[in-house]
């Protein structure tokens, strides 16, 4: 028996930094729910090189992921900016890696949530988030979404959706996120870390 504290894994690819922000915000929403940690993870582009081109340790920002920080985590949330209405090739590579786990059954009954950021307001939002939960549900995950008693929905003029959050960076220099954006995040944040201590 471990005594290790339990984690919500956020894990995600961020090309302009928008979605790094994006899982910056969910981790303070799970520092909100006492008992349980935020981990931050990313992965790394992709290339068609048959050699490895980049360094084992990002330059900045959060570390690479490794299948156990997946195999270990307590609850995931996993985002990705949008590409053609579906998650960028880097989380997917990354995903497709996890026939192990899948196996095993590892993460099967842990609560999971997508979010994601798009440059156009109806750029695909919301099929990038449902599309993202089909291989959380093949291995046994929990999907947890953001209910409509959060105001922040009913509120917003950028993003955010039942689905998971979401964030509206436009095509031209990229927006921060807005405050209800932030606000959904959080709140994502620490209903995963509620449900998870409870499925613990």
């Amino acid at each position: 028996m471990t005594t290790e504290t339990p984690y919500i894994l956020v894990l995600y690819y961020s090309r302009t930094g928008q979605t790094a922000e994006m899982a910056q915000q969910i981790a303070r929403g799970v520092a909100r729910v006492t008992g349980i940690d935020a981990r931050l993870r990313c992965v790394p582009p992709v290339s068609p090189d048959t050699d490895a081109s980049l360094p084992a340790v990002p330059d900045e920002g959060a570390p690479y992921a490794s299948k156990a920080d997946l195999q270990h985590c307590a609850g995931l949330a996993i985002g990705s900016p949008t590409r053609f209405g579906n998650m960028a090739a880097p989380l997917k590579h990354f995903l497709d890696s996890t026939g192990d786990l899948w196996l095993s059954g590892a993460l099967s009954g842990k609560p999971a949530s997508t979010f994601t950021s798009t440059g156009s307001l109806h750029g695909g939002q919301e099929t990038t988030l449902l599309t993202m939960m089909i291989p959380l549900l093949h291995h046994g995950m929990l999907l947890c979404g953001v209910p409509y008693s959060e105001k922040a929905l009913n509120e917003t003029s950028t993003g955010g959706t039942p689905y998971g959050p979401s964030h509206w960076a436009g095509t031209g220099q990229p927006k921060g996120l807005s405050d209800t954006e932030k606000t959904i995040c959080q709140s994502l944040g620490q209903r995963l870390a509620n449900f998870a201590l409870k499925l613990q």
